[in-house]
């Protein structure tokens, strides 16, 4: 199970944001969301979106092992064994690790998939 990029297919809406911290946070704070959109300028028009991929870097990155892999392959960062050092954002190769709050654990994807079900364009599509 992952999220396939297609990014030919973006168009730029940011709705898979928007729904990301909807679901995770409450409200609608793009800089919150568990992914991004980046543009590439000086194509305009051109989008990028960067997801998880469960590569597990922020993992081996951890001081204290409190990112774990799920028995479905998810890894999941785990609040009351965190120390807030924020070793895990620094790693993580497409900066898709969110620390909106630096008194509670970062946040990551955790294959929820509300993006893929909002975007309709096909750039972010749920593979099993």
């Amino acid at each position: 199970m992952r999220i396939e990029v297609t990014p030919s297919a973006c168009s730029g809406c940011r709705l898979c944001r928007q729904i990301c911290t909807i679901e995770k946070f409450g409200e609608t704070n793009p800089r919150k969301a568990r992914l991004r959109i980046e543009a590439r300028f000086p194509e305009p028009g051109t989008y990028h979106p960067l997801v998880c991929d469960q590569c597990g870097d922020c993992a081996e990155a951890c001081p204290t092992e409190a990112i774990t892999k799920n028995d479905l392959g998810v890894y999941l960062i785990d609040g009351d064994l965190c120390t807030l050092c924020g070793v895990c954002v620094d790693a993580c190769p497409y900066g898709v690790i969110v620390w909106p709050d630096h008194d509670a654990a970062p946040h990551k994807c955790d294959f929820c998939f509300l993006c893929t079900e909002v975007c309709n364009t096909g750039a972010l599509r749920r593979v099993d």
